[in-house]
C-alpha cells in the first residue's frame, strides 16, 4: 500500500512545485507590469511623453535625406553647386564631387582609428582583467579578501559607462585616441573579468584537484589544469567583446577621443542627415565584417 501510494505522493509533490514556480513566475510578471505602468504614468503626468511638433514631415524629410547617402555624390554630385543667399547674392561655389571625396578620404582615416581604438583597448582590458577573473573565479578559492577586492573592481568598471570614463580620461590625457583606448579597456575589463570567472566556474574540477593535489603551486594549477580548458572559450569572449567594443569605440570621438564620432557629431550638428548615412553604412560594415571574422575564428577553435 506505501508502495503504491509513493508515487502518487510523488507526482502531487511534483504538481505542487510546478504550482509554486507558476504562481512565482506570474508575480514577476505582475510587478514588471506595474513597474512599465509608472513609468509610463509619470512620463505622461510630467508631459515628457512626446513627439514634438510636426512628427510625420520631419520623418519624411530625414528618410529623405537618409535615403541618398552622401558618398553618391563622389559620382553623381555636381561639379558646380552655387549657394546663394536670399536676394540672390552667390556666397560660394563648390565641387560637390571633389568635397564629398576629401570626405571620404577623411572618413577612411577615421575608420582606422577607430579600429585602432577598439584593438588596443579590448587587448589591454584583456590582459587586466585575466587575473581579476581568476581571483573571483569561486572555485579556484582564492584568500576570501582578495577575491571580494577583485570583484568590487570588475563591478565598478561594469557599473561606469565608457563614455564617462572617456570624458574623465580627455581631461587627464588629453584629447586624441589614447583617451580612447584608456576608456575602452577600463569599462570593458568588467566584462571580460565576469566572462572569465564564469568560464572558470563551468570547469570540471577533478582535474584541476588532480594537478592540486601533486602539490603544485596556485601558478602551476593555473597553466596546466585551468588556462589549456578555458582558453577556446576566452578567445570567443575575447572576440565577443572586441566586436561590442567597435561599436562602442564609434562614439567615443563625440567627446574628443577620436574615430568615427567626430564626423558623427558633425555630421548631427549640423542636420547632414545624408553624410550620416554614410557614416552608419560604414559602421554597419565593419561590424558586420568583424562578424563574419569572428564566427570564422570561432568555428575554427570548435
Amino acid at each position: 500500500m506505501n508502495g503504491a501510494t509513493a508515487p502518487g505522493q510523488g507526482r502531487l509533490q511534483g504538481l505542487r512545485v510546478l504550482n509554486q514556480g507558476r504562481r512565482g513566475f506570474a508575480a514577476l510578471v505582475a510587478a514588471y507590469a506595474l513597474l512599465v505602468a509608472a513609468c509610463l504614468f509619470t512620463l505622461l503626468a510630467a508631459g515628457d511623453l512626446s513627439f514634438g511638433r510636426n512628427p510625420w514631415e520631419n520623418l519624411l524629410k530625414s528618410l529623405g535625406d537618409f535615403a541618398r547617402p552622401s558618398f553618391l555624390d563622389v559620382w553623381f554630385g555636381p561639379e558646380r553647386l552655387e549657394y546663394r543667399s536670399d536676394d540672390g547674392t552667390l556666397l560660394r561655389v563648390e565641387n560637390r564631387r571633389e568635397v564629398e571625396a576629401n570626405f571620404l578620404a577623411a572618413l577612411g582615416r577615421a575608420t582606422w582609428v577607430t579600429f585602432q581604438i577598439a584593438t588596443l583597448g579590448s587587448l589591454l582590458a584583456a590582459l587586466l582583467a585575466l587575473p581579476l577573473g581568476v581571483l573571483t573565479a569561486r572555485n579556484l578559492r582564492a584568500p576570501r579578501p582578495l577575491a571580494w577586492a577583485a570583484k568590487g573592481v570588475l563591478d565598478v568598471a561594469r557599473a561606469v559607462h565608457t563614455l564617462v570614463f572617456g570624458l574623465v580620461l580627455v581631461g587627464i590625457v588629453g584629447l586624441g585616441p589614447t583617451a580612447g583606448i584608456l576608456a575602452i579597456a577600463l569599462h570593458a575589463m568588467g566584462t571580460y573579468g565576469k566572462l572569465y570567472a564564469e568560464s572558470i566556474e563551468t570547469l570540471d574540477m577533478s582535474a584541476v584537484e588532480a594537478v592540486r593535489a601533486t602539490g603544485a603551486t596556485p601558478t602551476q594549477v593555473f597553466f596546466h589544469a585551468v588556462w589549456p580548458s578555458v582558453l577556446p572559450q576566452f578567445v570567443s569572449n575575447h572576440l565577443y567583446v572586441w566586436e561590442f567594443n567597435i561599436r562602442d569605440s564609434t562614439i567615443l570621438g563625440l567627446i574628443g577621443a577620436g574615430g568615427l564620432g567626430l564626423l558623427i557629431s558633425e555630421a548631427v550638428s549640423l542636420f547632414q542627415w545624408s553624410r550620416l548615412a554614410t557614416l552608419l553604412l560604414v559602421v554597419i560594415a565593419l561590424v558586420m565584417a568583424f562578424d563574419a571574422l569572428s564566427r570564422r575564428i570561432r568555428v575554427a577553435l570548435l
